[in-house]
């Protein structure tokens, strides 16, 4: 399919051919008509990637910053790599759309393929001729409402959203600062509350076009608040509306003086807020940001998991405010149609932008992307053929389910350079970056499903997907006779670990192989090395200053990550089992008790672990630790021999009373190179790096480790429960 991307670098915009995206079952599938260019937004984002790079860093220091950071944590070479992959990858573009769904998932009620619908989300709703959209972020449309109309219905939601913040009543006067698309909806919108309301913009052919729809404009150079106060007998408007765009102050500044006492100011755009004391403070002046399309924007419980919140507690959400917009714009409440200036087949959307960035001097304001229909065979694959390097046959055919910020950065470079390797096929669960990641690493095609990967020639599936697919796809790829690298976890439950296992143990010919990297790490190879040839039991302490990470972050949610023991205590408890050389026998799980945090998403917890070989370990997991602190501390203690290790830059060893030897290692390195590297011959050998059994017992212990933190006792890890009886 067709899709309109952007590359960050760059700020080229290009119609490529991509996979049509995957449908789950909280989604729909959306065949697109039109979808609406947001100008103000959308220029933005192409403004940032023509700028150099000294100019993306001083309009991002929070980026910079986190660069830094990573700089300081990783070292400079991962960080440039993870730097230009970001910069490189094709970035979707739109966020407001309509269509024809042509798949319903199966949780979704209400929906069936063949409805019209309107779309919206900027991780969602993209120009391109299939999009896969949560339930919540699609409505249908009324039957007469055109297509061109529909596709305003995100943009008009947001405008929407901020006219509900600012609380209009019948006879209330408004001032709206900017006539854009969004100013000009909101104009309307006012005044189908009964209000009276004032126009301003520095295109006076905007202000005019507001007086059409019955403001009194303010022309270019003329005093705003002199004219509010006139039409309001000097007391001031009752609220404003921003839905201007500037990095200047003057706009904040000139609300203030145009508000009444005790009124209101809604910031829709994107403008500067250093808020002046004194006409706000004065007049006790409310200040409140627009977020967005309404209540559900940001949260993935509502947005991506698709659970609404109940309309006796939250009358309009995101859902709610497009289903209202569109029945204004049925009652001919809304005129949309005289704001639509231009229209552009996709194929043409370079032109399209030209206009918003400058390049053509005529005027604009909605802007629509139209898209040919054509049928819709669910059969037909979505595989795009790309032109592969020639291989050898000595190279592993490695194919990728996958391919986000962590794969692109720290799997892909090393397996490239490598030179073991030839790139199969390459599958994403948007489908959005899959193009252009395909031919950065010269893979021979990408597609949109997993089963692509499973019939394709290919020696090796790598799966670098979200958690919740990896039980599935580890067990779909082991039946299909497929070597397989999961990166972790596993699996998120016994029940997949015992759907693996009973795969694993029918296919009896390939591998499987889990991204644990830090036994492979240099630090912990000389750990390792240093209690060589000691017989008795070793005691390991593992402290994990792992910091926050936001709640609404998808690791958080427990269907989609699992939490944080699922996704990344499982590190931790294969690094304590390869310093002891044993596997796991028992693990014991506590954790501090915090009102919003469930056995399953506790990112402050200590486990307890014995091992088959008598070896102890403890791990210390916390995110509510100092960043200036170091993020993890190794020791081992065993045969009057001592180690530490620290976050994998220094290592220092002890021996008897006196010896002591310090190793700084320069830069961090946490194994991933070397890790793959012996992936890849073990799979020429034949031979795994890491013993099977060894991966499911660490495995099955972080599974048993949240058991152990629900029920408050200590967990026997046998495998034997993986196997049916």
């Amino acid at each position: 399919m067709k899709q309109v991307t952007q590359t960050l670098r760059t700020g080229v915009v290009n119609v490529n051919e991509v996979p049509i995206p995957t449908l789950n079952d909280k989604f729909v599938l959306v065949q697109n008509h039109a979808s609406v260019i947001s100008a103000g937004t959308e220029k933005t984002k192409i403004d940032m990637g023509k700028k150099s790079l000294l100019q993306k860093a001083k309009a991002r220091p929070d980026l910079v910053k986190q660069v830094v950071g990573k700089v300081r944590a990783e070292g400079l070479r991962k960080t440039l790599q993870t730097v230009n992959s970001r910069l490189d990858a094709p970035s979707p573009l739109g966020y407001s759309c309509v269509g024809t769904v042509v798949a319903a998932g199966g949780l979704v009620a209400g929906i069936q393929p063949g409805d019209r619908v309107a779309c919206g989300g900027a991780d969602y709703a993209n120009h391109a001729e299939f999009v896969a959209v949560p339930k919540n972020l699609a409505v249908k449309v009324p039957a007469n409402v055109t297509d061109d109309e529909a596709a305003f219905t995100t943009v008009g939601s947001i405008a929407l959203q901020g006219v509900r913040l600012s609380q209009p009543e019948l006879g209330e006067t408004f001032l709206v600062v900017g006539l854009g698309l969004l100013g000009q909806i909101a104009v309307q919108l006012l005044r189908a509350n009964g209000c009276k309301v004032v126009g301003t913009d520095l295109d006076p052919a905007l202000v005019a076009r507001s007086e059409s729809f019955g403001a009194i404009g303010v022309p270019p150079g003329a005093d705003v608040t002199r004219l509010c106060q006139s039409v309001t007998g000097g007391h001031g408007v009752d609220g404003v509306v921003v839905c201007a765009g500037s990095s200047s102050n003057t706009i904040i500044e000139m609300c203030g003086a145009a508000t009444r006492e005790k009124g209101r100011v809604v910031v829709v755009g994107a403008v500067r807020m250093d808020i002046p004391r004194e006409d706000y403070f004065k007049k006790e002046i409310s200040v409140i940001i627009s977020r967005s399309y309404g209540p559900g924007r940001y949260d993935p419980f509502y947005e991506e998991n698709g659970n609404d919140y109940p309309l006796a507690y939250v009358r309009f959400t995101e859902q709610r405010n497009m289903e209202t917009f569109l029945s204004l714009v049925s009652q001919d409440k809304i005129d949309i149609k005289s704001l639509i200036t231009h229209r552009f087949p996709v194929d043409d959307a370079a032109k399209a932008y030209a206009l918003i960035e400058g390049d053509k001097t005529e005027p604009y304001l909605g802007i629509l992307l139209q898209y040919d229909p054509k049928p819709f065979d669910p059969a037909e694959s979505s595989r795009i053929a790309l032109t592969p390097a020639k291989v050898s046959g000595e190279k592993v055919k490695l194919s990728f389910y996958g391919a986000g910020n962590y794969a692109t950065a720290s799997l892909l470079p090393p397996l490239q350079s490598s030179g073991k390797v030839s790139f199969s096929g390459l599958v994403t669960a948007s489908g959005r970056s899959a193009q252009g990641v395909a031919k950065q690493f010269g893979f021979g095609f990408c597609a949109g499903s997993f089963k692509d990967l499973l019939e394709c020639d290919t020696d090796a599936i790598l799966i670098a997907t979200r958690h919740n697919t990896h039980g599935v796809a580890v067990r779909d790829a082991l039946r299909a006779r497929k070597h397989v690298y999961v990166e972790k976890p596993m699996g998120m439950s016994v029940s997949e670990l015992a759907d693996i296992h009973e795969a694993y143990s029918e296919c009896g010919q390939a591998q499987v192989m889990v991204g644990f990297n830090r036994r492979f790490a240099p630090a912990t190879q000389q750990a390792v090395g240093h209690f060589s040839g000691i017989k008795s039991p070793l005691v390991v302490n593992i402290r994990i200053n792992a910091g926050p990470i936001p709640g609404d972050h998808w690791i958080q949610d427990p269907e989609i990550g699992g939490g944080r023991m699922i996704g990344e205590g499982c590190h931790f408890i294969d690094l304590a089992s390869a310093l002891v050389g044993s596997n796991v026998k028992t693990v014991y799980a506590v954790g501090t008790s915090k009102a919003e945090k469930s056995a399953l998403l506790n990112d402050n917890l200590c486990l307890s672990l014995t091992f088959e070989n008598g070896s102890a370990a403890n791990i210390t997991y916390t995110a509510d630790g100092s960043k200036a602190m170091a993020k993890e501390y190794v020791e081992v203690f065993g045969g009057g021999r001592s180690a530490q290790i620290h976050d994998f830059k220094e290592v220092v060893l002890f021996t008897g009373d006196t010896g002591i030897k310090r190793n700084k290692l320069g830069v961090q390195d946490k194994g991933q190179k070397v890790m793959i590297a012996a992936w890849l011959d073990g799979l020429k050998r034949g031979e795994s790096c890491v013993d099977y059994e060894c991966l499911m017992a660490t495995s099955l212990a972080t599974v048993m480790a949240v058991e152990s933190l629900a029920c408050g006792m200590p967990m026997k890890v046998d495998l034997s429960v993986l196997s049916p009886h």
